[in-house]
Parts: structure tokens; sequence; C-alpha cells
């Protein structure tokens, strides 16, 4: 553009007015509108945001426990409805035996876990054995403790939870072994 144009424009725009009137007030109509978009608020909707959030929390640990009680189920019974098969060091604590089907898992891993082992490297291997090593001394020093408190709880559900992570290294060597033997994109 030139200047006379940018001057004859900024001229035009000066003479512009530099307030408008509405003619009528706005205001009561956009103040209504608002008010009518706006859900009804009371001072209880936090007390009941928080009372379901409770309610989910609570829902859900109770799932979640329930889950885990019930996997659990599986591993210990009382002494009276099942007999063991196996070592005592291995398949009995305080006033419970382990389950039948804690038995028949550890029988069929234990069966496999040196035809598993075989197909490990040397390092893999002799990580698995010191694995399987400390668990079972943990295992053996939880029994002869429970033998001087056999109604110590924290000592079964250690006891427990030590059983539980010699199947999951068992079972996590023969998927090991699986994923290596099963890859083709070497």
């Amino acid at each position: 553009m030139n200047d006379k144009t940018d001057d004859k424009l900024m001229a035009m725009a000066a003479e512009l007015a530099t307030d408008i009137k509405p003619q009528r007030d706005l205001w009561p109509e956009i103040e209504a509108a608002i008010r009518e978009q706006e859900p009804a608020r009371t001072a209880w909707t936090p007390y009941f945001a928080q009372a379901a959030a409770v309610v989910l929390l609570v829902a859900g640990t109770a799932a979640v426990t329930w889950n885990v009680a019930k996997n659990d189920a599986d591993y210990v019974v009382p002494p009276e409805g099942v007999a063991t098969t196996l070592d005592a060091e291995f398949a009995s604590f305080g006033n419970y035996e382990l389950g039948q089907g804690f038995q028949d898992a550890r029988s069929n891993l234990l069966a496999d876990l040196d035809l598993e082992l075989d197909k490990l490297s040397p390092e893999a291997r002799t990580e698995v054995e010191e694995n399987l090593a400390v668990i079972r001394t943990a295992i053996a020093e939880i029994n002869a403790a429970l033998e001087e408190e056999p109604g110590n709880v924290l000592l079964q559900e250690l006891l427990l939870k030590s059983y539980h992570e010699e199947l999951l290294v068992m079972r996590k060597v023969g998927g090991l072994t699986q994923n290596v033997m099963s890859r083709n994109d070497i």
C-alpha cells in the first residue's frame, strides 16, 4: 500500500466512535442464560462424590482380597482334610498341611525342572538354582521357627508366601525355556 491510502484509512478510523452504547441492557438476559446452563449444586454434592469414591475403593479392595483368598485356598487346607505325600520339611507347617493342589503343582514342576534347567545357559541355570536354594533355606528356617511357635500367624503367612514363590520360580523356568526354544526371529 502507499502512504496516501494509509493516511486516508487512519483518518477515517479516527472519525469512528470509540464508545457504542447498546440499545438496551443485555445483562439480565445473559445472566439468566448462564444460570440455566449451570447445574444446581448443593452443599451435599462433594460429600456424595467422596462417598461414591469410598464405596468403589472398599468394593475393589474386597474383590481383590476375595480373589487372592480364593487362589490361596488350593495351597493350604486343615490337617484332617489331606494327608501329605511330600517330605515333611516341604509339606506342612504349624497346624496345617499343604493342599493337594500345591502338592500336585510342585510335583509336576519338580519333575520337569531338571529338563528345563538343562535348556538354560550355565549362568542362568546357576542363578535359578541359587534363587531356589535361598527360597528353600527360608522354608526350612520358617518351619524351624514354627516348631517353636506353631500358632504364629505371621510365620505361617511367610511360609505360605515362600512356597508360592518357589512355585513361581519353577514356573518361570519353564516359561523361559519355552520362549527361548520357540523364537524363530534369530
